[in-house]
Order: structure tokens, then sequence, then C-alpha cells
């Protein structure tokens, strides 16, 4: 029998659905395909004991999705939607839209004391920094790691641009504009979340699993270690580019300024108005901080919304971030100028960068990491000595660093490694899980004895399989309990 094809499509004209879904049988395998319409998408094949069984597996993935409202489509009649970029029209202060976002160089400003920068090929927003390395994410959809030192260690190849790169606890994760955020954790890309199609991405942040992503109509959306919808806010703004999320809160900032939600049901707690449109957000301890297009950073308590500085820069301010407990604050701007503040708003300092405006920023141990609207991500010398030298005109000359010519990439997969259960070696090996059928849902729970049997394990999505089991490097509890995270390397048991 020839292999036997059903392509579903689901768009809506009035809104950002506008994707596809493939279901390929061929004797007793299954190959499903799925994606954003007019992308090569991913896909996944399942061997099946007989034909028969192929057959009832696919007709059962196909009514599922028929269900949730796609339809048979021929392919290639729609086209690939626009996905919205992240870009911000800055123009005078205040206005929030119109006029240049950037230009190279300040001749009047002195140069930072950059002590390396590697070009990572375009745009990039997204950064993480912790003990061990650097994250950078492109448009491209490229993300590295680099080491404090500035050697590229790794190269991750993402399906579309990366929006960000957020970290919670041990866990990585990269926000696309393909609408999906990837577990960078393990050896491969893994898929944690799909954000549902009508919520059009501007960042994210990740707090013990729950996600929060603020988008272009001015929502915030939260959604649950298990993918699953938690609540949503409409602000009286738009565009909103902040959000930052906490044991108890998160933090939205948007064109008509920030506000404070509780983190498990959404109540509103307080909002702040300020000057323009908030571009960017940071967050310590007990504050938050808000850059606008209106040339200002704004420290903002996070119990009561009340401003405790404001920070003035000469251009629309594109990133900020904090040292500990606000000692220091960082600004950059849409002129390719990084500021340093102390906490009362006093400007101690503005240098060039000399590779663009710094897009994103991070601070860690008295360096300050950005990347920029060439797609630099440059480590910058931000200690009190090298800041005094530098406003005496004395800097390093900056090492530029590349990535080795055989350094691998690695892209997303379905694809696991497998290990015969009987050579498992009982607390020594990982611990087994299984995945489960719970309604019209795949949960993962554990099997190893010693752990809470009916908590759920949050785990990648596209590898779940009713009835397989998979052996994962650790299972860690949640900061609020109640569910499992999986961490590091999966396998799948034979």
């Amino acid at each position: 029998m020839p292999p036997r094809s059903t392509y579903l499509e689901l768009s809506e004209d009035a809104g950002s659905a506008h994707k596809f879904y493939e279901v390929v049988v061929a004797d007793t395998e299954v190959t499903i395909t799925y994606g954003r319409i007019g992308e090569r998408g991913q896909t996944k094949v399942t061997g099946f004991a007989s034909a028969g069984k192929a057959e009832a597996a696919a007709e059962k993935k196909i009514a599922e999705k028929v269900r949730k409202g796609y339809a048979p489509a021929v392919r290639g009649v729609r086209q690939r939607r626009t996905v919205t970029r992240r870009t911000m029209l800055v123009g005078s202060a205040g206005s929030g839209s119109g006029g240049p976002v950037t230009r190279a160089h300040v001749p009047s400003a002195r140069r930072a004391p950059v002590l390396w920068r590697f070009s990572s090929g375009a745009a990039a927003f997204g950064i993480f920094v912790d003990d061990q390395r650097a994250w950078v994410g492109n448009q491209n959809g490229d993300v590295y790691t680099v080491a404090h030192d500035g050697t590229v260690t790794g190269h991750f190849r993402l399906p579309d641009g990366v929006k960000c790169i957020v970290a919670d606890d041990f866990w990585i994760y990269a926000g696309a504009d393909d609408g999906n955020v990837y577990d960078l954790s393990g050896k491969v890309p893994r898929l944690a979340y799909e954000i549902a199609e009508d919520v059009d991405i501007y960042w994210l942040d990740i707090h013990d699993g729950v996600l929060g992503v603020s988008d272009r109509a001015g929502r915030i959306t939260m959604i649950d270690h298990e993918d699953e919808f938690q609540w949503a806010r409409k602000s009286d703004g738009d565009s909103a580019w902040m959000v930052r999320c906490d044991r108890d809160a998160v933090y939205h900032g948007h064109s008509r300024g920030v506000a404070r939600y509780d983190t498990a049901d959404g109540t509103p707690v307080w909002h702040t108005k300020v000057r323009g449109q908030v571009l960017f957000g940071w967050q310590e301890r007990d504050d938050v901080y808000a850059g606008t297009s209106h040339n200002q950073v704004y420290r903002l308590d996070k119990a009561d919304g009340a401003i405790g500085a404001v920070y003035d820069c000469d251009g629309a301010v594109f990133s900020c971030a904090a040292a500990p407990d606000g000692r220091f604050v960082f600004a950059g701007d849409n002129h390719s100028s990084i500021y340093c503040f102390d906490r009362g708003g006093a400007r101690l300092w503005k240098l060039d960068t000399g590779c663009g405006s710094a897009f994103s920023m991070q601070y860690l141990d008295e360096r300050l990491y950005i990347v920029t609207t060439n797609g630099t991500l440059a480590c910058v010398d931000a200690g009190e000595e090298a800041i005094r030298a530098a406003q005496e005109g004395s800097v390093p000359d900056p090492v530029d660093v590349k990535a080795a010519a055989g350094l691998a990439v690695v892209e997303p997969s379905v694809v696991l490694d497998s290990v015969a259960e009987s050579t498992l070696i009982t607390g020594e090996d990982g611990v087994v899980v299984e995945c489960v059928r719970d309604g019209d849902r795949l949960r993962v729970r554990v099997v190893t004895p010693g752990y809470e049997p009916l908590w759920n394990v949050q785990f990648p999505k596209n590898v779940r399989e009713a009835g397989a089991r998979y052996v994962v490097q650790e299972v860690r509890s949640s900061e609020r309990g109640g569910f499992y995270r999986a961490y590091g390397d999966i396998r799948r048991l034979l």
C-alpha cells in the first residue's frame, strides 16, 4: 500500500494562528511533521507493531487536531505569516516612535573598557550570564555559549530568531520568533513551551517553571510547567517589552507604565506610570528597573511600585541592569553609549561601546555583558579601577574572539538515545519516568521508587509518547513543590 498523507492547517486570518500538521502513514510507520505554515517544521517518526496499529494511531492524532480547529488544506496555498521582530523605533525624548534606532558611534564619548567581543553574525537580543559562561542568541536563531575568558564553547541553532534567553535555577530557556521556548540545559535543545498562536511574543521570563509572556497587545500571559494556560491580563497600553517574574509576583512594563500582578491568579497589586514607553526591565531582590524611550531608567519598589530613583540618559534606553541591591545601575541607549549610575541616580560615567547599541545587558562580578544591534557579545570591565582609567582615556585593546572552525552546530531534535532498561543500575544511572495519557494530555511521572508517584514531571513536549519510558539524569522538586523537573540528558528505554 502506498503511503497515505493527511495535511491539515490552522489559520485564523484575523489572528496569528498559522500552523500546519501533516500525518503520513507508510506500512507500520507514522511520520508527523508540524510547525508554522511556510516553514520546514519538525518531524517525528514512530514505528508500530502492525500496519493496523499505525493507522489507528494516525487517525487518533488527526482527530485530536480537527477537534482543535485544524482543517484539511492544500500545502502552499497559504503563505508564511510575518513574525513580529523586536524593533524599537524611538525618536525625540518621550515620543516612543519615529526616528532612527541607533547609530554606530558618538565621537565625543570615551570608549568603554571592553575586554573581549564576539560577533554572533546578526543583531542580538538574547543574553544570559552565570558563573560559568555567557549565552548570546541572535536574529538568525544562533545561540552561542562563551566562557568568561572569551572562549566560544558551544553553538545551538534554533528554527527562528531568538527573542530572549532566561534562566530558571539550573535551566536555561530561549524564546524564539517561531513562538516556541526551547530548553537549552541538555546536549540538544528540547521544546519546553509552545506559546498560544494569538500571543505575539515580545519578551519572556520564568520562575519555578511558571512562564510569563508579554506581548505586542500589552498583555501578560502566565503558563505553568505543563505548558497550560493559567491567566492573562490586558493592560491599558501596548508593546509590552518588559516582564520579570519572582516567587510571588510578575512585573509587566508596556507603553503606559509598569504593573505588578500576583503570580497565582493575576490579581493586580499596583500600577505606576512612567514617562515614555517601557523598553526593557531588570529586577533585584527588592526593586525592579524599567528603561524607557524617554531617556530614563526608573527604580520601582516591588512592594508598592513607588519610584525610588530616576536615572537620566541622553538617548532612549534600550536596556538596563544593576549590581546586587542596586549599588550601581547601568543603561544602554540608542546611540551606542552605556552608562553607570550610583543607587541614588548620580551619573558616574558614560562610555561608547564601539560595537553598536546594547539591546540587552547583564551585570555579574564587576563585568557588564552586552549584546548589540550588530550582533556583538561584549564583556566590559565595570570595576572601579577600569572605569576610572577609561574616564582618563586609558582602555585595553579589546580581543576579538571567534568560534573554532570545527565547533559543532546542535539543532533541536525529537530523536533520543536509547538504552536497555535491564542494563540500568538502580540509583546510579538516573531516574526512570513514564509517559501516561491523562484525558487529552500526555503526562510524565516518576517510576523509580522513593519519589512522589502522582507528581507530574516537567518534560520536553515533543518527545512524549504514551506508554514510553525514559531515563533522565535527575529529577528535581520544584521550589514550591507539587511537581518535578527533568534535568540533564534524556534517554529512551528499550
